[in-house]
């Protein structure tokens, strides 16, 4: 059985974010936890003992403490279910949160060797002892099996494959550790329950949606997709920045090549956002956005969402 929690649905900085006054962090700030959302990350587990991670955001330390399925065993000194963390890309609301996990537990990160290259080239991340904290490389097109912390199979299976986006904003500029061609900056995963077959997606970002992303998650149980923006040029109209959705990486959820209209033929039984911007009107309960997204079948979850597969 596929267990995944959502422990963040926000972007960068999430809901509300710490230097904002747009209009959807003065509602989150007013009504409390319903509207505010921490930086976006999911935990998933076929047995409810062993967890991943899919991205280690900045809000990592307050996302444990408030999911029980988390927490040490009791009667444990020192004990963690989390068994691994599965990069999808190197921005800092993906990878940041990994310093807070510094403290000598034994768990693997899988990430694409590009992004490695990254953590590599950071030497804070020298924090995560590699006698404790194995690095993995995960490679486009090849499944793996993460393993449990004594070796043992989890039984689930992780399929990475490329999504159109682009490197941390942070490299804009600069030489890339990893190198500056070939993909490996953003992908998506399809994640599997070995003994039930039940899988879910998982696509924190995306540029642009192809028929081949279009293909690959056609008729899945569950997909988490990108839902940064609601326009395009959302950032520049809030007066909030000078970048476009598509510029930062994030296909827009409405518009004939939003996410909405570009995936309304396939058969997904659940879809979600996240990874959804403080500047997004979706997030709104009472928001004309937010019933559009809606009556097309799509949910906008909160910190905390449990689905069983």
């Amino acid at each position: 059985m596929l267990r995944v929690v959502v422990l963040g649905a926000g972007a960068g900085g999430g809901v509300p974010q710490w230097n904002c006054g747009c209009e959807g962090c003065r509602a989150a700030r007013e009504s409390g936890h319903e509207l505010q959302r921490t930086q976006a990350s999911v935990a998933f587990s076929g047995d409810g003992e062993h967890w991943f991670l899919i991205n280690a955001s900045p809000d990592l330390r307050q996302q444990l403490n408030a999911t029980p399925q988390l927490h040490p065993k009791a009667g444990a000194l020192r004990h963690t279910p989390i068994a691994g963390v599965i990069l999808t890309n190197g921005e800092v609301d993906a990878v940041a949160g990994l310093l807070s996990m510094r403290e000598g537990s034994p768990f693997t990160i899988y990430a694409h060797d590009k992004v490695l290259a990254i953590l590599k080239a950071n030497s804070i991340f020298n924090v995560l002892n590699e006698k404790n904290v194995r690095r993995q490389p995960m490679a486009i097109h090849e499944p793996f099996e993460p393993r449990l912390p004594d070796g043992a199979r989890s039984g689930i299976e992780v399929l990475p494959f490329a999504v159109p986006g682009k490197s941390a904003w942070y490299l804009e500029g600069k030489a890339h550790p990893g190198g500056e061609t070939g993909d490996g900056d953003t992908l998506g995963l399809k994640i599997t329950d070995k003994s039930t077959g039940k899988s879910f997606y998982f696509i924190a970002a995306c540029a642009e949606i192809t028929e081949a992303l279009k293909a690959e998650i056609d008729g899945a149980a569950l997909v988490f997709f990108d839902g940064t923006v609601w326009q395009d040029d959302e950032m520049i109209r809030c007066g909030l920045g000078h970048k476009t959705g598509k510029s930062m990486g994030h296909v827009a959820m409405s518009g004939d090549d939003g996410a909405i209209a570009r995936l309304a033929d396939l058969t997904i039984d659940r879809k979600m956002f996240l990874h959804i911007n403080n500047s997004n009107p979706a997030l709104l309960p009472g928001s004309s956005e937010r019933r559009t997204a809606e009556q097309a079948g799509w949910q906008i979850p909160a910190d905390g969402t449990e689905i069983v597969l």
